[in-house]
């Protein structure tokens, strides 16, 4: 009696084993699909990742050829000049990649990754350069400052706005004491306009001030062929908004190349120092834009020309995230 008893019993607790083992085999054969999809997944992002860097490394070359080759037409000729006209300052609309390849059968519209590239070159020195506040001995230049005042005033930035900047420039660019004491030392040095949130100016107010004020390594002039009104007003002392523009539409009509040329434009007395302002630029931005499939990848980096040749200072990747977000 007890053995036939014993027997539903012992069948049971196997099916309730066999059940038991099948479900952990299941979960355990889920998470290794689960892994493996997502170490795919990782894959093709990281692979993506890749080739968007290494497509925008290659735009990045390209911007430098243009820049290198304008440099040297500017050399040959008899008064060298940069202005909106010229090769460099014409855009990219987003294009196809494919439509830059070789047309053969294996390279065409119709094959590859949908991938979509844009970019444009930007004058650095067509902005106020917040570096030439200061002059080699650290010191505050008064006409610089007053020239900010006024270009604060035209972007509709708070009125203490330029004396913060300075102030925090000041404290930025001292030198640094041979033995430091414990406690807070100096504001670490600002190297781009967004570090300046590091002296206190708020995010909104760089915002607004972007398009026309940067934060170059060396203090330079602005470009008359190049700069929006709100910065002429801000390097030209003793000028008016419309005495700006009028600058700006006689540079369409025929790009300065002297500063006599500019200056002809402009009320009789006016003063165009040379440190101050100019006709040509050593400082470029040139801004990518890369969408790869359902990933876009931005990146900014700062170019200098000298000696011949196109140098990169700088380059910031801004976003890689999926279009549409």
């Amino acid at each position: 009696m007890r053995r036939s008893h014993l027997k539903p019993r012992q069948g049971g607790a196997a099916l309730l084993l066999a059940m038991v083992i099948v479900a952990l085999v299941a979960t355990v054969t889920a998470g290794m699909v689960w892994q493996q999809t997502r170490a795919v997944q990782v894959e093709a992002a990281e692979r993506a990742r890749a080739q968007a860097a290494w497509i925008l490394s290659g735009a990045l070359d390209w911007a430098r050829l243009i820049l290198r080759e304008d440099l040297r037409n500017n050399r040959s000729g008899a008064q060298p000049y940069d202005s909106l006209d010229e090769p460099w300052a014409t855009p990219l609309a987003e294009a196809r990649l494919s439509t830059f390849l070789a047309a053969d059968k294996d390279n065409n519209a119709d094959g590859g990754p949908e991938a979509f590239i844009s970019g444009s070159i930007a004058d650095a020195q067509a902005r106020f350069n917040l570096r030439g506040l200061l002059g080699d001995d650290g010191k505050v230049l008064p006409l610089q400052q007053l020239a900010l005042e006024r270009l604060c005033g035209l972007a509709g930035v708070p009125t203490d706005t330029a004396q913060r900047i300075v102030n925090g420039l000041v404290a930025a660019m001292a030198p640094e004491p041979e033995s430091t004491s414990e406690g807070a030392g100096p504001p670490l040095r600002p190297s781009r306009l967004a570090d300046l949130g590091w002296v206190g100016i708020e995010p909104r107010t760089l915002e607004r001030l972007q398009p026309f004020v940067d934060l170059l390594p060396v203090p330079t002039p602005v470009n008359l062929n190049t700069a929006p009104r709100e910065v002429l007003v801000a390097a030209i002392d003793a000028i008016d908004p419309g005495s700006a523009e009028r600058l700006v539409q006689a540079r369409q009509r025929k790009p300065f190349r002297t500063l006599d040329e500019a200056r002809a434009q402009l009320p009789q007395g006016t003063v165009l120092e040379p440190n101050r302002v100019s006709v040509v630029s050593s400082y470029f931005e040139v801004s990518g834009r890369l969408r790869l499939e359902d990933r876009v990848l931005e990146e900014t980096s700062l170019l200098v020309r000298r000696d011949n040749r196109v140098d990169v200072l700088r380059r910031e990747r801004q976003s890689f995230t999926t279009a549409g977000r």
